[in-house]
């Protein structure tokens, strides 16, 4: 498969790559966690149904040229959460999606996280218009998606709830367009 993005970026503390299978151990400090997931899956999962998710976002690379990255903490070498591009079937537009084991909240590695994502996108991908679809009472992800320069465009129905769409400016590669208006809450 040729993707079209590439398959690691770096950051300051953080490595983003593609999922490996093994990864679904990390990620079920997420996915069973009934905090985090009040607002993407709207309930902790099992093991088997963690391993499920992993698999979706392995194929999504498949299906797409691109998708979510494993976030690794380099300081511990654990998988922390997703980060990176999403675009499931029944997904509006393409999106950039974060979602942190809580153990990592207010650290700031979503925010470093989904710059990396975004910068990346522009010069990969500069024709893809990206989105963050966000359960309307999620004022954390709303900061956060606020913080790196997406706009509120609109409320939608979505999966038996209220979600905002957020619109992520286009920008030129190198461009840092984020707002510095310093998100509070759990990213």
């Amino acid at each position: 498969m040729d993707y079209r993005i590439p398959q690691r970026l770096e950051t300051q503390r953080l490595t983003l790559r593609t999922f490996r299978e093994a990864d679904w151990r990390d990620l079920h400090a997420y996915y069973s966690d009934p905090e985090c997931t009040r607002h993407t899956v709207g309930k902790p999962l099992r093991e088997a149904a963690t391993w499920q998710v992993l698999a979706s976002m392995i194929g999504h690379w498949e299906m797409r040229g691109y998708g979510p990255y494993a976030v690794v903490e380099r300081a511990s070498g654990r998988v922390i959460g997703p980060v990176g591009l999403w675009y499931p079937l029944d997904w509006p537009e393409p999106e950039i999606k974060w979602a942190l084991a809580r153990d990592y909240w207010g650290r700031g590695y979503a925010l470093e996280a989904a710059l990396a994502v975004r910068e990346m996108a522009a010069e990969q991908l500069p024709d893809i218009r990206l989105i963050s679809l966000i359960q309307a009472e999620n004022r954390a992800s709303i900061a956060l998606a606020e913080r790196i320069g997406a706009m509120f465009e609109r409320t939608l129905a979505f999966r038996g709830g209220v979600w905002h769409l957020y619109r992520h400016q286009q920008q030129t590669a190198g461009e840092d367009s984020c707002n510095g208006s310093g998100a509070t809450g759990d990213y």
